[in-house]
Formats: structure tokens, C-alpha cells, sequence
């Protein structure tokens, strides 16, 4: 044993990254056959592996620096994916909580340090705000469970936030009463480098006014400044790597910036993700890279370093050490429960979102290690710091009960979430007002490189999740003698979606089609496949003088009356700020009314933008009750529209980052107009070089082609005489 020691902790920066690995790999294998949560597979796998353990590896710079970002990884995510507009909603109750998970411990570890461990004032009110705020160590568990925008889950986030301010900025007060200090010993057990302790410190009357301002400085200057970037950005660079590093670079920028102002990094990446909330949709390609990322390296690796930190051979050195750790982890850990329940009973909340409000908010990592690094710094008297040997493992011996209790309730509070959504869904009586599709499948028609991604982003938007086999992309090529080759254009063409699906973990079926007539080719692909809608790009014109409908496109929306959406982006999806549609008169009574309105609230919903609907009030009302009982969170506005003939003056309102929709109608249905004879100038007019998407909603009746007889002609012609008739005086009238 002693000649094997001599070969312990390992050095060699490769066999260190193996055995984190290899931790990384085996954890949550084996804390699943025993039932216990993979995150605590982690950190009792740091207790074992680190110097208070077997001493395989030692804490070096790679577990400060991937820890670091773990954490920032942790609250980076747990900004990205909150449910905003419940946040607007709800901003009392995120205060209400924040106030109480943040004092109530706070309180209650103050006096239980005065009278039960007999420290001094100021190390008291140090361990309450330890005890006050609180580490997300349990939310990669949510991720799981699919539970990011519980409202349970939001609120326990929002509040957390709020507390871990608090408690950052009293520390940051009582930083300034001490000077600074040479190195604590402990110093290199940080999981993150602690605040600074100034060498000249300034008088509270001159301390928060100048905090306050750099605070306020900060945050406006990044509300300014992040949005305005990121649309930059996102516009003229689409390349995956690139938009990943951007990211990144944002949430340190951010990190390193509250560090500056006197706040910890982890307020910093928490505020990046915040603002970059609706520029990267949860379904999006680069929100599964940056959770795959985190989750797969950073966040194992911060939580096998707490683990690191955890000595337990110190509860070997006397009751008293035992005592400690009983007494913080117990008293903290109480608050944070009373909190929790309390509001929970104030906000009339189930149970199990009170069980998950506590389990998110009662655990402490490195953001504990960080405050007390603060204390070890600040001398009392002569030789003497704040923070003494038994107070450091009382701290840290309560991170490893606390992260224990956290997951185990987080994972039980997410079980019975989830339990208790589906026995309500499945007594749920059916609502009438809500459409039962029992399958979708989008057909996406795609030709032309530069538009292709786009359209495919707009199909995973869009799409029912609960499906996962629904999108199917088709290349349709003339057979004619350069069939082979556009062939393998398309081919390469549906691999390059094939590979932006897989980034998003999304399957996609894709079909090359020889066809001697593009809408018999799609009208064929779309029956064979049992598709139920279409989506395809805007015809390309080569010539000035081509029908604005392209070739093929009447022949198709004639001769298939299932959805077609028609779109032209000049600009990436996720950049948009608000979706205006144009909704014609009696719309309602069309039977694709639910089906366009449903992926018109997806995809406002997935962009996190407003979406203002423009129709008669007997259209918005059946509009707004839609939104209200199916997509509640998605942020609609009404505007009345009397008539049609009011469409180009929606121009003038349009900017570069809105889309405009028109819903329109085939000939011969409820809601056709003959206004809409008008609508291919009146778009090539007034809304040239926008964002622009028509659609074709379902209509009754099976394929024509089916029906054919000699008293019903198989072929519509798209203009009569008449409507050529109506064309000329109408331009004869608008010349004069």
C-alpha cells in the first residue's frame, strides 16, 4: 500500500482528466441502480477521490477553472430557460419568496449562532448570510423532468436570485469594515475566487451610494448593449461554433463584470442569461449544444470540485465539530423549509410545488465557500481571522448535507409534478374550443440553399413535441436531363438538414422526388407520407416580370386543400420582436382556423415576441379566447381591422425585425374576398424586403384529383375574364 501511495494524487493532467472522466461516465450508472441522484454520485465521488479521502487527485487549477464555469453553467441555464413572462407576471410573488428564503434563515442561523454556538455579532450575521443564500446545485434534475418553466420552478429561480443578491451585497458591506490581509491558508480550497477585501475601505455613506451606481451603471449598460449585439450577431453569422463561443463570451463578460462591481460572478452569468432569454428558443439547435456542453463536462466537473472540498475525517475530531454542522445545516436548512412552505401557503400553491420550492432553494455550494473565503480574510485581532478552523468545517461539512436533502427532494417534488400533470390531463374533460389533432406531420419543401435552414427552424418551432417522427423534408426535381444532377444538389441539400435537425435531437425524414410537375410531385410526397401541412419558401425570382406566385405554387394550394405556409426570412428567426397577422373576415368559420392560429401561438411562443392579430372584433374575440385557454404566456395584442382594403396600411408599421402574416383563402371558400385578387401586388409593393409568411389554411373535401368527373373539371383556372376585367378598371381608377 505504501509503494501504490507513492504514485498518489496523480500529476499528470491527462490521467486527471481520465478519472474525471471515468467519474463523470460511472456515477450516474451506479447511483442509478441504487436509486439515489446522479448529482450526489458526483460529489460523494470528490469526497472519495480528493485529499480527505483516498488523495487520488488534488484540487488543482483545471477543477478551479471548469468548476468556475460549471457554476456559471448552472446559473446561466437556470436564466436561459425561465419562463419570462411569468416572471412579469408573478414579479410579487418572486419578491414575496425572495424576501422570505433570504431572511427567515437568516435570521433564525444569527441567533442560533449567538446563543447555541456563542460567536461574535459579526461572525453570526457572516453565517446567516451563508445560510440566506443559497446554490441551484438540484436544477440539472428539472432539465430532466422537463419542469425549466414550472411556475413552481420559475419562482424558486427568480427568488433564489433575489436572496443570493441580498446576502452578495451584505457581504459585500461587511468586506468594507476589514483590511485587507495576507492569503488565508485556505485560500486554494475556493471553489471560486472570493470578493476582494479592499485595501482601503470605504464608510457606509460612501460605500452603497457608489455600489449603487456602478450597479446601476452595469445593468443598464448590458440591457442596452447585449440585445443589440446579439441581433448583430445572429444576423450575419450563422456558423454553430461561432454562435456558441458568442454566447459563452457574453456570460463571462457578464461574470467578470459583477465581479468588478463588488457581486459575484454567478449574479452575472444568472443577468446574461436573462437578457439572452429570447434569442435562443428552447428547441433551438444552439440551446441543446450549450445544455449538452454544460451537462456533459462543466457542471460534473464544479460538482465533483465541492465535493473535493468536503472533509469528513473532521467529524472525527470531536463532538463539538459534530454539534456545529448538526446545528448550521439543521437551523439553515429549517429556514429555508419555512420559506419555502409559507409562501407556497400564501400563494395556494399544491404540495409538491412546495416540496419543489424548498428542494431547489435549501441547498449550498460554492457560493457558501465563496462568502466564507470572505470571513477567513478578516482579521479581528492580531493573528486572529473571523472565521475559525471549526466554523470553515461546519461550513463545509453542511454543503454535503444540504446537497443531499436538496436533490432528494427536488427529484421527489419533480416525480409528483409530473404524476399529478398527467392524472389531470388524463380527467381533463375535452375542451371544445381546442382541436383534436391527433397526428401532425409538417411536410417541409425545400430547393434552395439560403432559405432551407430557415424553413426547417420554422418547422421545429412550430411543431407538436409530442411528436417525435413529424417533420419530413422534400427536394422535388424535374426529370428532366439534369435530373442526376439537381439530384444530388438535393441530396447534399437534405444532409445538411439532416445534421441541424440532429443538433437539435430532432429526427428528420428526408425524400429526393423525380417528378415531370413540382405540385404533382408534392401533392403525391404529401399522400404517400400522410403529411398534414406544408411548408416551403417564397418562389426566387430569376426575372422581374415572374408571377409573384412562382410556377407552380397556384397549381399546388389549388389542388390540395390542407395548410400551406409560405415564407421569406431576411433575417434569422430568433432576432424577430414581434409577429403581426392579418386575419380576413370570417376566418373563423374556416376549418383550418385552429390549426394556422395553433402554429402561429407555437412559434410566438418559442421567440418569446408579441404577436398582434389585425381582424374584425368577431374574429379577434374567438382569437383572443383561443390564446387565453391554450397559450396563456404568449403575449398577444387585438387590433380591430374593419376591412381589407386597410392592409397596405399596415406597411408603415412593419420594421425590419417583425414578421407579417397574412392569412388568406383559397377561391370559392367562406373567407375569400376579391380584395385578396389584389394581395400578390399590394405584397410586392408595400411589403418588399420583409419578413413575410402567407398561408393557405385547411380547407373541406378530399383531393380533387380523387373526385374527377365530366361534370367536375379536375382544373381551376386561378383568373377568369372577369377577374381580368375587375384587374384593368381598377388600375384605370387608382391612374386617374
Amino acid at each position: 500500500m505504501t509503494t501504490l501511495a507513492a504514485y498518489f494524487p496523480i500529476t499528470d493532467p491527462t490521467l486527471i482528466f481520465f478519472v474525471v472522466l471515468m467519474i463523470i461516465l460511472f456515477a450516474p450508472i451506479v447511483m442509478g441502480k441504487l436509486r439515489i441522484p446522479h448529482i450526489i454520485g458526483m460529489v460523494l465521488a470528490g469526497v472519495i477521490i480528493g485529499q480527505y479521502g483516498l488523495n487520488i487527485l488534488e484540487r488543482d487549477n483545471s477543477f478551479e477553472l471548469f468548476g468556475r464555469v460549471g457554476l456559471y453553467y448552472i446559473m446561466f441555464l437556470a436564466g436561459l430557460e425561465m419562463d419570462m413572462e411569468g416572471v412579469k407576471r408573478n414579479s410579487r410573488r418572486f419578491l414575496v419568496f425572495g424576501l422570505l428564503t433570504c431572511f427567515v434563515p437568516l435570521v433564525l442561523t444569527y441567533v442560533m449562532a449567538i446563543y447555541l454556538l456563542h460567536y461574535s455579532p459579526t461572525a453570526s450575521f457572516l453565517l446567516g448570510c451563508i445560510m440566506a443564500s443559497n446554490t441551484l446545485i438540484a436544477y440539472p434534475i428539472i432539465g430532466r423532468y422537463g419542469l425549466q418553466r414550472h411556475p413552481s420552478v420559475t419562482l424558486s429561480v427568480g427568488s433564489s436570485m433575489i436572496s443570493l443578491f441580498i446576502a452578495l451585497v451584505m457581504i459585500a458591506a461587511l468586506a468594507q469594515t476589514a483590511a485587507s490581509v495576507p492569503p488565508s491558508p485556505y485560500a486554494d480550497t475556493s471553489c471560486q475566487p472570493s470578493p476582494a477585501v479592499p485595501d482601503h475601505p470605504l464608510s457606509p455613506w460612501l460605500f452603497w451610494p457608489l455600489f449603487l451606481l456602478k450597479l446601476a451603471a452595469y445593468i443598464a449598460a448590458m440591457l442596452w448593449l447585449i440585445p443589440h449585439l446579439t441581433r448583430y450577431f445572429l444576423r450575419r453569422y450563422s456558423d454553430a461554433v461561432m454562435q456558441f463561443i458568442f454566447v459563452l463570451s457574453v456570460m463571462f463578460l457578464n461574470a467578470a463584470l459583477t465581479d468588478f462591481i463588488g457581486l459575484e460572478g454567478i449574479f452575472g452569468a444568472f443577468f446574461s442569461g436573462l437578457i439572452l432569454n429570447r434569442y435562443i428558443p428552447h428547441v433551438s439547435a444552439l440551446m441543446n449544444r450549450i445544455e449538452f456542453i454544460g451537462n456533459a463536462l462543466f457542471i460534473p466537473y464544479f460538482l465533483i470540485g465541492v465535493g473535493m472540498l468536503i472533509n469528513v475525517r473532521a467529524l472525527a475530531e470531536g463532538p463539538y465539530v459534530l454539534w456545529v454542522v448538526l446545528l448550521i445545516a439543521f437551523f439553515g436548512t429549517f429556514g429555508k423549509a419555512v420559506a419555502a412552505y409559507l409562501s407556497s401557503l400564501l400563494f395556494r400553491l399544491p404540495k409538491a410545488d412546495g416540496h419543489m420550492m424548498f428542494g431547489l432553494t435549501s441547498a449550498h455550494a460554492a457560493g457558501a465557500i465563496a462568502m466564507i473565503m470572505v470571513g477567513m480574510r478578516m482579521e479581528v485581532a492580531p493573528g486572529q481571522y473571523l472565521v475559525n478552523d471549526n466554523m470553515l468545517n461546519g461550513v463545509v461539512m453542511m454543503i454535503l448535507v444540504t446537497c443531499i436533502i436538496s436533490t432528494f427532494m427536488t427529484r421527489h417534488a419533480a416525480q409528483q409534478i409530473v404524476l399529478s400533470h398527467r392524472a389531470h390531463k388524463s380527467h381533463e374533460p375535452h375542451k371544445s374550443h381546442e382541436p383534436h389533432e391527433p397526428h401532425e406531420r409538417i411536410l417541409i419543401c425545400v430547393k434552395y440553399p439560403e432559405i432551407a435552414p430557415q424553413l426547417l427552424t420554422q418547422a421545429i418551432f412550430v411543431r407538436n413535441e409530442r411528436y417525435p417522427q413529424d417533420l419530413m423534408a422534400l427536394n422535388v426535381v424535374y426529370d428532366d436531363e439534369k435530373a442526376n444532377i439537381n439530384r444530388e444538389e438535393g441530396l447534399r441539400l437534405l444532409e445538411q438538414l439532416q445534421q441541424q435537425a440532429a443538433a437539435a435531437e430532432i429526427k428528420l425524414q428526408t425524400q429526393v422526388r423525380l417528378a415531370t410537375n413540382i405540385a404533382n410531385g408534392i401533392k403525391h410526397a404529401f399522400r404517400e407520407t400522410g403529411c398534414t401541412e406544408v411548408i416551403m419558401g417564397m418562389h426566387v425570382h430569376t426575372n422581374e416580370n415572374a408571377k409573384f406566385w412562382g410556377d407552380f405554387i397556384q397549381s399546388l394550394y389549388n389542388g390540395l386543400n390542407r395548410q400551406i405556409m409560405l415564407s421569406r426570412f431576411v433575417q434569422p428567426l430568433n432576432t424577430l420582436r414581434r409577429i403581426r397577422v392579418a386575419v380576413p373576415s370570417r376566418a373563423e368559420y374556416e376549418p383550418g382556423f385552429h390549426r394556422w392560429l395553433e402554429r402561429l401561438s407555437r412559434l410566438a411562443g418559442e421567440l418569446d415576441c408579441r404577436i398582434q392579430f389585425h381582424g374584425r372584433d368577431e374574429s379577434l374575440t374567438l382569437i383572443a379566447e383561443y390564446i387565453n385557454n391554450n397559450h396563456p404566456s404568449v403575449r398577444a395584442e387585438y387590433t380591430p381591422m374593419a376591412h381589407w382594403n386597410e392592409l397596405p396600411q399596415l406597411a408603415a408599421h412593419i420594421a425590419d425585425d417583425h414578421l407579417f402574416v397574412v392569412v388568406t383563402a383559397r377561391k370559392g371558400t367562406i373567407s375569400y374576398k376579391n380584395a385578396l385578387e389584389r394581395l400578390p401586388d399590394e405584397l410586392q409593393h408595400h411589403f418588399s424586403g420583409k419578413n413575410l409568411m402567407i398561408i393557405f389554411p385547411d380547407q373541406y373535401g378530399d383531393q380533387k384529383e380523387d373526385r374527377m368527373s365530366f361534370t367536375e373539371a379536375q382544373h381551376h383556372e386561378e383568373s377568369s375574364i372577369y377577374d381580368w376585367l375587375l384587374k384593368l378598371l381598377h388600375k384605370s381608377q387608382t391612374s386617374h
